[in-house]
């Protein structure tokens, strides 16, 4: 089973749309949220398509690397669910050293908010990592979808008709 960083950020948010999502259950599409951060995303630092380069490994897809400084540039719309973001991010540091690349970083950036946060690969990071992998994993594997979580998030998720809507 290929595991990849948007797993990795719904395993910290909502176990049941992570399963939704790689069983190939995708609401994305009529998420206006989704569509906001998408635009925020591909506005909000319009230079940088030209500065940094897209790189594709193992599964991940970065949208923003630094090279030159091993810097990876994650763009947010917000900081509700700021421990997935970190998640996603090591993960992607997770995969460039294990490819070889020696000290990568990150900055989760918030343009809304006008604020970035600095992620650094730390001790024990790779075992933590890995330990989210194994989570996803036996959360995917399981042939019944996980039950509600009936968090805050619900309301702003993509998926909220698809769980709410009574049969």
């Amino acid at each position: 089973m290929l595991v990849n960083a948007t797993h990795i950020n719904l395993l910290h948010v909502c176990h049941r749309e992570l399963w939704l999502h790689y069983h190939g259950i995708r609401m994305e599409q009529n998420s206006q949220t989704v569509a906001e951060g998408k635009l925020i995303g591909e506005t909000s630092y319009s230079e940088r398509a030209q500065k940094y380069t897209e790189l594709a490994l193992d599964g991940v897809k970065i949208d923003f690397y630094d090279p030159k400084e091993q810097v990876v540039h994650e763009v947010k719309k917000s900081d509700k669910v700021e421990e997935a973001h970190i998640a996603q991010v090591k993960y992607y540091l997770y995969v460039l050293k294990n490819n070889g690349i020696e000290n990568p970083s990150a900055i989760i950036e918030y343009p809304k908010l006008r604020q970035r946060q600095i992620v650094e690969w730390e001790d024990g990071d790779t075992k933590k990592v890995e330990h989210w992998k194994e989570k996803v994993i036996e959360i995917c594997s399981h042939k019944d979808c996980p039950p509600l979580l009936y968090s805050r998030f619900c309301r702003s998720c993509s998926y909220f008709d698809f769980c709410y809507t009574e049969e």
